[in-house]
């Protein structure tokens, strides 16, 4: 074991006391994350089918992301199972909801050399793609010793993520000079990428835009717009981080826009009673989506209290702020409101999405604005004139199409 990679190992060990903790917290709000316990550090009693591909997806983002590809590796690759690893419980629930029994899933362990030896013993696979930025050394190095091909695909990083790496420049190179190879979304992510000492990059793009709506959501989003009325304006706010409700909330009460509807779906469901108590604080009249109660003419606004249900919501929408674009988290997945022929507005940290969100205001499809204020404002611009609505929504449609492709790039990358 390297020295570096033995500090970062000492120093997981030294962590595990506050990992549980967190888990113990965490369930205070989601009790599904004191379930599977054992899983995190690599005990698993379901019998594991091979041959075996794994694909690793963090929670919901990776997850969405990686459907695609799941379909094009089984589509190439009929003989094999899929396993599908997550970190969180909404990344389990988001698996289920998409594929069923149609894959096997478990959670990733802890990178303790234990708990990986245990589940590469038990799994078995041919082949292990980690997303976007699930760079695990010990996972990564365990898979190289036993010649398992490992690939980081729709590979991003940040220029935020890569100054942290940076400040380990020996170990960041192991590392991901260990990987078999790496499928990055964007130039600008290969280029900080070989910065940090990686060799074997490739720019394939983004698998988000191969991510096309779900027909049963798309009419399920244009069922409710029925139900509230064709004439009815009606604003998204998607994917909303904390802090983005209390700076949007105020500039929403003055929005002035006749018979407007107002969504707001926060991105973390453990934050649903919190919005929920912000909204009432507000005095605005709203209502629940889980309530699944037909939408008062009165209610001002719907808050998006259910999962997988994101793809719905944009099709029932004439405009959608994206969340986590107005404080500084990175923002959220803009192409699925592209997909859906929704027009877009974002706030000035989108540095996750950096290169999309510039090509979406190059294409037309989105614009941009400074802060929560702005992003009403434009907003309110274009809900009064829907004539450029639907031309940034035709926009967005025609760039969603346009960056398809991804995930049969990736796949013919494999080798195994």
């Amino acid at each position: 074991m390297s020295a570096s990679r033995l500090a970062y190992t000492l120093l997981l060990y030294a962590l595990l006391p506050r990992a549980l903790i967190h888990l113990w917290w965490r369930a205070r709000r989601q009790p599904a994350y004191l379930e599977h316990i054992a899983e995190r550090f690599g005990r698993y009693t379901r019998a594991a089918p091979e041959p075996l591909i794994w694909v690793h997806a963090v929670s919901v983002g990776e997850t969405r992301a990686a459907a695609p590809l799941i379909r094009e590796l089984q589509r190439c690759y009929p003989r094999h199972r899929i396993l599908l690893t997550h970190m969180t419980p909404t990344g389990r629930e988001t698996g289920l909801a998409l594929f069923g029994d149609g894959v096997e899933r478990c959670y990733l362990p802890y990178d303790f050399p234990f708990a990986v030896t245990r589940f590469l013993e038990h799994f078995k696979p041919v082949c292990g793609l980690l997303l976007e930025t699930e760079i695990w050394p010990n996972v990564i190095h365990a898979c190289r010793s036993r010649k398992l091909p490992i690939y980081l695909v729709n590979a991003r990083m940040s220029e935020k993520s890569c100054r942290r790496y940076a400040r380990f420049p020996v170990f960041a190179k192991e590392c991901l000079n260990e990987l078999t190879g790496i499928a990055a979304q964007s130039d600008a992510d290969a280029g900080r990428l070989r910065l940090l000492g990686a060799k074997t990059v490739e720019v394939i793009g983004n698998l988000k835009f191969d991510i096309t709506p779900d027909a049963t959501l798309s009419a399920r989003g244009a069922s409710w717009r029925g139900e509230w009325g064709r004439a009815r304006p009606v604003l998204l706010c998607a994917s909303t981080r904390e802090g983005e409700e209390a700076w949007l909330l105020p500039e929403l009460a003055q929005l002035e826009v006749a018979n407007l509807l107002i969504i707001i779906v926060p991105r973390h469901p453990q934050r649903f009673d919190a919005v929920a108590a912000q909204i009432e604080r507000a005095g605005i009249a709203y209502q629940r989506r889980s309530a699944g109660q037909p939408i008062a003419a009165h209610t001002r606004i719907v808050l998006g209290d259910s999962m997988g249900e994101l793809f719905a919501y944009y099709a029932a929408s004439d405009v959608a702020i994206i969340g986590g674009s107005l404080l500084p988290f990175g923002a959220q997945n803009l192409i699925e409101a592209c997909a859906a022929g929704c027009p877009v507005v974002v706030g000035p940290h989108t540095y996750n999405f950096a290169e999309v969100a510039q090509l979406a205001l190059e294409a037309g499809a989105a614009v941009s604005v400074a802060d929560a204020a702005g992003a009403i404002d434009a907003a309110r611009g274009l809900l009064l004139d829907p004539a450029r609505a639907r031309s940034m929504g035709a926009a967005g449609l025609e760039f969603a199409r346009a960056h398809r492709g991804a995930a049969a790039k990736v796949v013919g990358l494999l080798k195994f």
